[in-house]
């Protein structure tokens, strides 16, 4: 069932949400190097799929013209106007290390040993993770399971679907999960990635090392949002204020390296 206020748009989203956030997904290296998309797989072209299924899901939460739709609405381009910046300087911080933004190519050279740990490193770590859990609506930010209107962000723009429109937006937030889980362990946790043209066990070393990291993930995931409290609506600027900043610092980091 559809709202009688509903437009075109509102029923053309979530396919549009689903398609942009399965593109990104697809360019993502998972396993192995060197797959199909890989020549593709820019950071700010994901940056930027991820950012048109997001104004997607903003226009329909507006479309339907209800007060909890406008709220989700207005409240997801706020955070995504905090987060969206620190996400594009933890790729700067990333492109002087690998001199690319391809995937690939910054999961090669963070493989290497040369690398080695850095502090620059660690607070690009850090300052993506706030960005994944402030993008996926994950505790403190935004409780998916929640359907308080004082609260919720994401369900507050999805209160008017259903059915197979609400079954696409749900497996379209599911895959950006994945898609930032599986940034960081390529990126930051490049062990076990299968190099191009590799053979059979190489893959399959491959494929068990990727899972592994999603479990880990998922463990690590399950733990922090059950040891914290939602934080209320006005902090949410200042944590990812946080990010920003950690990120800004990582790039000045690393710049001074480079040039000394």
């Amino acid at each position: 069932m559809l709202a009688d206020s509903a437009s075109w748009l509102f029923r053309a989203a979530p396919y549009l949400i689903f398609a942009a956030t399965r593109v990104a997904a697809a360019l993502v290296p998972t396993f192995a190097l060197g797959l199909t998309f890989s020549w593709s797989a820019d950071l700010i072209v994901i940056a930027g799929l991820l950012g048109s299924a997001r104004f997607f899901l903003a226009l329909s939460g507006l479309d339907v013209g209800t007060s909890f739709g406008g709220i989700g609405s207005s409240r997801e381009v706020m955070i995504a106007s905090l987060a969206e910046p620190a996400l594009i300087v933890v790729v700067f911080t990333l492109a002087l290390i690998a001199g690319s933004t391809q995937l690939s190519t910054i999961a090669e050279v963070m493989g290497t040993p040369g690398i080695g740990l850095r502090v620059s490193l660690g607070l690009a770590l850090v300052a993506l993770i706030i960005v994944a859990v402030a993008e996926n609506g994950r505790i403190p930010v935004d409780n998916p399971a929640t359907h308080l209107e004082l609260t919720m962000v994401h369900e507050a723009m999805v209160l008017e679907y259903s059915g197979r429109h609400l079954a696409m937006i749900e497996l379209a937030s599911f895959l950006k999960l994945l898609i930032y889980v599986s940034i960081i362990a390529c990126v930051f946790v490049p062990w076990g990635v299968a190099r191009p043209e590799a053979a059979p066990m190489a893959l399959g070393v491959g494929i068990g090392a990727y899972l592994a990291k999603l479990a880990v993930a998922g463990y690590l995931l399950a733990i922090f949002e059950t040891s914290i409290a939602k934080m209320r609506v006005f902090r949410v600027p200042v944590f990812l204020g946080a990010a920003l900043m950690l990120a800004l610092l990582a790039t000045l980091l690393m710049f001074v390296t480079q040039v000394r």
